[in-house]
Order: C-alpha cells, then structure tokens, then sequence
C-alpha cells in the first residue's frame, strides 16, 4: 500500500475510537502501541492519575540528541448538540472530504505519522524522530506537560517540535496564550422582601464581568499591529450560575472566564491583576459579611507561543514547505508548553481550523497527501 492508502486505513481505524475529552483514550493508544510493536518501534505509554487517559511516546532512530518531534493529541471535542449528516465515529469519503470527528483536529496528522514510520525505518536516521502523542489537550492542553516529562525521561532531548495542529500546511511561528478561571462568590442569603439583610454573590459578581469587559476595551484601544486577529488580548465570561429563587437572596454566584493574551505578555500578570480585583470585590462584602468570600480555582494555563524568527523548528518547516509567510494564530496549542521546556518550536499540520470543532468536520484528500508529502520530505532531510 502507499503512504496515503495506509494513513486513510490508520484515519479509519482513529476515528472510529470516540476519544472525546470525558472519556478514556486507552482503545486508541493500545491500537497505536500494537502498530508500533509490530513495526518494532521502541515506545513507552504513561497514564495519568486517573489510569483513564494515556499518552505514548516513541523513539525511532539514533539515541543522540537534536532529534525532531512529532506532536499530537489523541483527544477530541464531543458531538452533542451539532447537526451531523455523516456518523461522526465512522470515515466517510464525500468528493475529496474524508468526514469524521478528529480528522481534521488532529487524528488526520495522527495517521500520516504513523503510516510514515515504515519510511523513518527503511533507512538509517542520522537523527532521530520522537513521536509525541498526549491526552486531554482539548481541555487546556492537561497531558502535555506529562508528555514533556516522559520525553525527557526516556529519550535523548531534541531540538525541534512540530505540533501538527491543522493550519493547511502553513508555518506558525506564534500564537496567543490562554488562561481559564472559575470564580466562585459566597455571599449571605436572605429573604428578598429585606434584601439588606444579605449579600448578593451575583450584584458582587457584576463588577468582576465588568472588569473582564472594560479590561478587552483598553486593550483594544491601546492595540498595536501585533498580526494576530484580533491584534488584542481578548476577555470573556462564558459561563454563569447563581441563586435559587427569585425571592431569595442569592448567596452564591460562580462564573467561568476566558483570557486569550497577546505575547509578550504573560498568564502571570493577568491572573495578578485579577486577583487585586477579586480582592477589592471581596474586601466589600466582608464589610457586610465577614465570611463572605471570592475565590479563584481551576486556573487553567496554555502559555503562548512567542515568535522567535530563525529558530531550528522555523527554519526546517519553512525549508520543507516552502512557506515564507508570517502566520500568527489566536488559538492555543500544545507548542507554547514545548517553547516553555526550550524547544525550538512551531505548529504546521494538514487541515484547515475553520473545520476544527464543527459539524461533520473533514479533511481534504489534497491536505492528506501535503501532509504525507512534508512527513517524507521531513524524513529524507534526518538522514
């Protein structure tokens, strides 16, 4: 079979595994592990606390450093409430759109690197490839850093990551940080019939929302052409719950938040501006309630990826894709987590994102066999 024959069989196969974020993806990285032991490719699998989720690693080549890897996430976005006219478990072939959850994001580039491994076998690598496969990115990237730790434990450090999230073959060299937060306000419930006996969690909440707005504005206003779109850090609330009935007071109030910011800034400095904020908030109610609280949890961090122009990553991508362009993205990646460890890094994958996430998402033919086509450009270029 071709490289392309064998890489639609691994995307059938991927795809047929419902690796939705809630749910374990054990089927699926067994099915890679017993790919990967029949091909003799050493490779090591690690659980999380759970022993739900696993990622696999593997190391194909010489054991010396300044190796490639090769990264991608297992897991995808759920199905319920969309509108599917194909089954979203099973690859279907329409024209030139092969339909599936995760085809595009990112099982697509999945298949293409592993039904590339038989050419990374076929002759000797002067350097090595390590293939990264992780858990849990959809929800705030939480298998990358154990993906990160395993590499470092078991194999020779590389230079180079390619996250091969899809951006149609593109080089990006950078992309926007992202940061969720739930607040949590605990006020003092009473009868609404004397309202002053209590203290409202959602009226306390309301100036924390509007924080979240007035904050999007400066930055706005303040923008500079950072070639991102939108060229400012971006704020949002997504989520809001509160009180029990419309005649009570209501003494809880917990909303979750959306931060995606612009490098050179940092997660750092906005949960810390956030947090005077809350401060200020919570120092109001305890003048009314001393028990009265405002709480920030689940603080979840994807760090950016900064644009480092020259760097190893950019340079191989840009010298096997022929793509001069500047591609800067406002969505998160696993590539800010691999940048943070010290790796040279950019995201370059088949698929376009405007297919990511939606209903009968797809990947094209085309972008299967350019993805098939950089994988063996990539491979010629170690030996």
């Amino acid at each position: 079979m071709s490289h392309i024959s064998d890489a639609v069989r691994l995307l059938e196969t991927l795809v047929a595994f419902p690796t939705v974020s809630h749910q374990s993806n054990r089927a699926l990285v067994a099915f890679v592990s017993d790919y990967l032991s029949g091909l003799g490719v050493e490779h090591h699998i690690f659980p999380d606390e759970s022993g739900e989720k696993e990622g696999l690693i593997a190391h194909i080549g010489p054991k010396i450093e300044g190796g490639v890897i090769l990264s991608g996430h297992t897991d995808v976005v759920p199905t319920e409430g969309q509108s599917w006219r194909h089954n979203p478990w099973a690859l279907t072939l329409e024209g030139e759109r092969y339909y599936g959850r995760g085809t595009c994001d990112m099982k697509g580039f999945v298949a293409l690197v592993l039904a590339a491994v038989p050419q990374m076998l076929a002759q000797p690598l002067a350097r090595p490839i390590q293939l990264a496969f992780s858990y849990d990115e959809e929800p705030g990237c939480l298998g990358t850093l154990p993906l990160i730790d395993a590499l470092a434990q078991h194999y020779p450090r590389a230079e180079s990551v390619i996250v091969g999230e899809p951006t149609e073959m593109k080089v990006v060299t950078g992309h926007k940080g992202g940061i969720g937060i739930k607040t949590t306000l605990r006020g003092l419930a009473a009868h609404s019939s004397n309202p002053g006996r209590g203290v409202s969690a959602i009226a306390h909440a309301l100036p924390l929302i509007e924080w979240h707005e007035q904050q999007m504005a400066q930055q706005k206003a303040t923008a500079s052409h950072s070639g991102f779109d939108p060229a400012f850090t971006t704020l949002q609330v997504g989520t809001i719950n509160g009180g029990t009935a419309l005649n009570t007071v209501p003494d809880e109030c917990i909303f979750e938040s959306d931060i995606r910011y612009v490098p050179p800034q940092t997660a750092e400095d906005w949960v810390a501006a956030y947090r005077a904020e809350a401060a200020k908030v919570e120092a109001a109610m305890r003048k009314r309630h001393p028990e009265a609280s405002v709480t920030l949890s689940d603080i979840d961090i994807a760090p950016a990826l900064a644009p480092e122009p020259g760097n190893a990553a950019e340079e191989l991508a840009r010298r096997l894709t022929g793509d001069n362009s500047d591609n800067l993205v406002a969505y998160q990646t696993e590539a800010g987590h691999f940048q943070a460890a010290g790796y040279a890094t950019v995201v370059c994958g088949p698929g376009s994102i405007a297919q990511a996430h939606q209903a009968d998402e797809y990947i094209t033919a085309d972008e299967l066999h350019r993805g098939a086509a950089f994988l063996s450009k990539l491979i010629d270029s170690l030996r």
